[in-house]
């Protein structure tokens, strides 16, 4: 353990306890600098995709923020949606970062709908990547944040999203075999989206100047051996974003990701693939009930 990673295990120490001692943590100066080792943290993330989480540091301020953020003049909205974009997405594979991230949410709940109303559901693309990759052991945590996915802007959205659960794990296990072992998922989607945005560009102007379409790398462009990821493909990149940006067109022709759904068809499922097809009727099942209540109630006119 690096002095770094000493210093943000001792300030984790700091903030539990004044968090079940103190009756007035704001005057304790060490806690003060929580938004500095706050911002320093969520700064280290993009330095290394193998490095040390930070999500369980993040959380724990972000718990401070949310129980003590009126004595220390502190709103906590910009720092609740930096741990989504910054760390969850990095880190929703991993085990202890997932868990805590739903017990955090369900123990918060009440508080952030209230305050903060569109949090959760701007953010279920990325809530639905961390319940595909985990839902064995968070089931039943994310069935009860789940309803707070849902709300007028979201609940167009995030029926198809819920649909393409399946897909949705194709993609991440793709991404998983061509990131190698020591790499984070999250991280690795991020390294494809900051890449996207040039390969699109390229693809496009060559679709405009040849005819070929977006993906279309001849007969022997994808196999059973290649893993490598094409960046370009939209539906490839739609699956895998973090945040809900409206009910957008649907990008149907997808050469690689069809390879590989035929792929994953053809061989032996994964166990979480079995998961992710147990995931999607339940959830239906809330989304239709908290959709059909909140319709009767005119909170979606």
């Amino acid at each position: 353990m690096n002095d770094q990673d000493g210093d943000w295990n001792y300030h984790l120490r700091i903030l539990t306890n004044s968090a079940r001692d103190s009756t007035d943590p704001a005057s304790d100066p060490s806690v003060l600098q929580s938004n500095k080792v706050f911002q320093r943290s969520v700064a280290s993330l993009t330095q290394s995709e193998t490095g040390t989480s930070k999500g369980l540091l993040l959380l724990a301020i972000l718990q401070f923020f949310l129980d003590f953020g009126d004595m220390v003049l502190h709103d906590a909205d910009p720092s609740l949606r930096t741990f989504f974009r910054s760390c969850l997405s990095r880190e929703f594979s991993d085990a202890a970062v997932a868990e805590a991230t739903c017990e955090f949410l369900i123990e918060n709940k009440r508080k952030l709908l209230a305050s903060f109303p569109n949090l959760l559901s701007q953010f279920f693309p990325l809530l639905l990547k961390l319940i595909a990759w985990n839902w064995e052991k968070l089931e039943k945590s994310f069935l009860k944040i789940f309803p707070g996915l849902i709300s007028p802007g979201s609940f167009l959205p995030l029926f198809p999203s819920i649909l393409d659960l399946p897909m949705l794990v194709v993609a991440l296990e793709k991404v998983k075999r061509s990131s190698g072992s020591g790499s984070r998922v999250g991280g690795s989607i991020a390294s494809i989206q900051k890449s996207a945005a040039p390969e699109m560009l390229l693809a496009l102007m060559d679709e405009a100047y040849t005819g070929s379409t977006i993906g279309d790398g001849g007969d022997d462009s994808e196999s059973e051996d290649n893993n490598t990821i094409d960046v370009a493909d939209p539906l490839f990149l739609e699956l895998l974003k973090d945040e809900n940006d409206g009910l957008a067109e649907r990008h149907l022709a997808s050469p690689a990701l069809n390879a590989a759904l035929q792929a994953a068809a053809s061989g032996p499922w994964s166990e979480r693939m079995k998961q992710t097809l147990k995931i999607a009727p339940r959830l239906l099942d809330v989304y239709f009930s908290v959709t059909l209540r909140d319709a009767n109630d005119c909170k979606f006119i």
